[in-house]
């Protein structure tokens, strides 16, 4: 069983393993199709070592969107423990006012939603990170 705690912004926790990008462009919710699975995902990844965690998250929208022209601010960090390995990453909320094409990269496609699509990458993970975006837009 996965174990997802989601916790408070840290100035200093160390490395964070992942910065994903919770973003919606014309109001409508972004994810992204992997080239090698047939599941949906929010926007994110690793954080390379000696990147800050803002910095992987510009960079991956960017890489896993097209993103141009967006805001993007972090929303809370969360522990996830799957019982082989267990770390921090950070969530994020981005706006992207204008999307370019799309890099070649891991990434396929990139589609649009009104909420969480059914088939999920990490739907132990995903719904729970979604749940708490959806809770951080309706406080403003």
């Amino acid at each position: 069983m996965i174990e997802v705690k989601l916790l408070p912004l840290a100035t200093d926790i160390g490395q964070y393993q992942f910065a994903v990008i919770a973003a919606q462009h014309q109001g409508k919710w972004v994810f992204v199709k992997h080239r090698e699975r047939d599941t949906w995902e929010i926007p994110g990844g690793h954080i390379e070592k000696g990147e800050t965690a803002d910095d992987a998250a510009s960079r991956e929208l960017i890489e896993e969107t097209g993103a141009i022209k967006f805001s993007i601010k972090p929303i809370c960090d969360y522990f996830v423990n799957t019982g082989n390995k267990s770390g921090t990453s950070r969530l994020y909320m981005a706006l992207i006012d204008e999307i370019g094409p799309l890099p070649v990269s891991e990434i396929e496609r990139v589609e649009y939603f009104d909420s969480l699509p059914e088939k999920l990458t990490h739907s132990e993970i995903q719904p729970i990170l979604f749940n708490e975006i959806l809770k951080s837009v309706s406080k403003g």
